[in-house]
């Protein structure tokens, strides 16, 4: 080849080169925006995620922060290995104090509070039904520990599956419903937030597959959905230790693709609402059944003792009930020794054989290397330290009596009680023709219905359905008397248990439980317009409850008292109370 052909194509080389340049320089700019876009969307959350690091250097993780006053979310797994006291960092470079609050041990959630301020930034809720596959989705946390900075490590990728269960791996903790992404989620993204496209709280980072060496992830992670956590939230407020539900029936699914009922306990609410074996399941709290894993699924995600819409078939009738929801496990279950998960595989759950595909896991706790911020001492600080308190049954009892703080005022908007301690007298109608007539004492209660009377006496004996069908009526007027007398005094617990929706009206209320000589009363707050709108006692567990609501309140001698009372049991309305008169009894009433 001349010199010169070998220069003429040197220069076309060069030209081709400054060309193809050009074309990389000249990016699309709807492609520049997209990552500005994702630029600003971590600007914007990334003052909420929190680096938490146990007391004396025992391990840590993420969470996020969730009220401006600092509640923020985490992996029960993580803060089990903190203590109760942690320290907590965010981006602004400030470590934080912090104490828990309450945790979820099947589910894997815990609630701390970061103290110190009232204006924390927090991350914004979405709504994870809303999530589909193919959604991009970021994951932030403290991956390895390595934001010793505080500042949060960024990975983003988008949601591989939707609606995924998560068998327990070696102990009770069960992931329903949850997220999967292939954003990396790492040990110590555990209890870190998972964020939309929009910057979005959509879950909690907890799970992950790893391959055996490295502790590496193998590209499947999962994340608690926040709509989960919704339901849960206020029971964790309560600083309890909280369980999840079970409707006391197991289903299967039959050859032809039917979810039916395979066994249910007789003592169960769904059973004595009319569920029976080899009824079809077809909506649960108005979700479709499809599966076996749909309904675990969506069971799964609801608290102990909520009470939830079902639709079930038979002979091609379709039934709706309404059934509250038993606990999957007994207090000594949920509280084991050191705050560990309790070892107790599943019966029947699959075990992936060794080599077959990565481990599903919670993420370990990772120790920090070189970090000054994790020689706090375990001893907590001494301003926050009356923040802790222990109770059985709580992982912080302190955050239960600051929640009833906050309803004492609604008791206390009916008037003074506490001396009213004579026989109370309780006058009306119910109906056109029946009289109501009411006799409340500390040694007996009567009742006058119409011409029929009932009594139950005060002395010790067992409590009586009376009268028969009400579940109780009056021995459910008796806790009234004793809540507007006494208070707290007059029960052997009383206690804050989160909120749940009112199945008579739709409504979310605040839930105060009391317990005396073996009859649980939940006392029920309305958020809407705050006061107390009723309650329902149950004699004794795995029995019809009788439910009291107040539907208008009438003022005399400075004392609040409803003007009509609704009486219901086993989901049928049985009386309605025209009150006319209430008062102390006297000698010329009992002429």
């Amino acid at each position: 080849m001349s010199v010169m052909n070998r220069t003429t194509l040197r220069l076309m080389s060069c030209a081709a080169l400054l060309a193809i340049g050009n074309l990389c320089w000249a990016v699309d700019p709807v492609v520049l925006e997209a990552q500005q876009r994702r630029i600003e969307v971590v600007k914007k959350v990334a003052p909420s995620v929190v680096a938490i690091f146990g007391a004396g250097g025992n391990g840590g993780g993420s969470g996020v922060l969730i009220t401006p006053d600092g509640y923020a979310l985490s992996n029960f797994h993580v803060t089990s290995g903190a203590g109760n006291f942690m320290k907590c960092g965010l981006n602004d470079g400030v470590l934080y104090d912090a104490v828990i609050v309450g945790i979820d041990p099947t589910g894997d959630v815990a609630l701390v509070k970061l103290l110190g301020r009232n204006d924390f930034p927090v991350a914004k809720m979405g709504d994870s039904d809303q999530v589909k596959v193919g959604d991009w989705a970021y994951a932030m946390g403290n991956p390895f520990l390595l934001a010793t900075d505080f500042v949060p490590t960024v990975t983003y990728g988008i949601v591989s599956g939707v609606h995924r269960y998560q068998y327990p791996a070696g102990s009770f903790l069960e992931y329903t419903d949850c997220i999967q992404v292939d954003s990396s989620i790492n040990p110590g993204n555990s209890g870190g937030p998972l964020f939309s496209d929009q910057g979005e709280l959509i879950g909690i980072n907890g799970r992950g597959s790893f391959e055996k060496r490295g502790r590496v992830n193998s590209g499947a992670g999962y994340a608690i959905s926040i709509n989960q956590i919704k339901h849960f939230l206020d029971h964790l407020r309560s600083g309890a230790v909280v369980d999840h539900a079970t409707l006391g029936a197991t289903v299967q699914t039959t050859p032809d693709g039917r979810v039916v009922v395979a066994s249910i306990l007789e003592t169960s609410e769904a059973y004595r609402r009319g569920l029976r074996l080899d009824d079809e399941i077809v909506l649960f709290a108005g979700r479709p059944i499809r599966s076996v894993n749909q309904f675990k699924n969506i069971l799964g995600i609801y608290p102990k003792g909520w009470r939830l819409p079902i639709t079930y078939r038979r002979d091609e009738q379709k039934t709706e009930i309404q059934a509250r929801l038993r606990g999957v496990h007994t207090k000594s279950e949920l509280m084991p020794k050191e705050k560990k998960p309790a070892q107790r595989p599943k019966p029947n759950a699959p075990k992936p054989k060794d080599g077959e595909k990565p481990k599903e896991e919670p993420q370990p706790q990772p120790q920090p290397q070189q970090d000054p911020h994790a020689e706090a001492e375990a001893k907590p600080p001494e301003a926050y330290k009356h923040m802790f308190a222990e109770k059985p049954g709580f992982a912080n009892w302190y955050f239960n009596l600051e929640e009833q703080k906050r309803l004492k005022p609604l008791i206390a908007a009916w008037g003074d009680y506490s001396k009213l301690t004579g026989p109370w007298l309780i006058t009306g109608k119910s109906g056109i023709k029946d009289s109501v007539k009411f006799t409340l004492s500390d040694k007996a209660l009567g009742l006058e219905l119409g011409t029929d009377p009932y009594y139950q006496a005060l002395d010790g004996s067992d409590f009586a359905d009376e009268p028969p069908g009400s579940g109780g009526l009056l021995v459910a007027m008796h806790q009234l008397r004793l809540l507007l007398t006494k208070g707290e005094a007059g029960f052997s617990e009383y206690y804050y248990l989160g909120s749940e929706p009112l199945s008579l009206t739709g409504q979310t209320v605040d839930v105060l439980v009391t317990t005396v000589n073996g009859v649980e009363t939940r006392w029920y707050f309305s958020r809407q317009s705050p006061s107390l709108v009723g309650f329902s006692s149950q004699l004794a567990e795995d029995l019809d409850e009788c439910e009291v609501f107040f539907a208008t309140m009438s003022e005399a001698d400075g004392r609040f008292f409803p003007s009509k009372i609704l009486v219901r049991s086993g989901a049928r309305d049985y009386l309605m109370i025209n009150v006319e008169k209430f008062g102390i009894r006297t000698a010329a009433d009992a002429k």
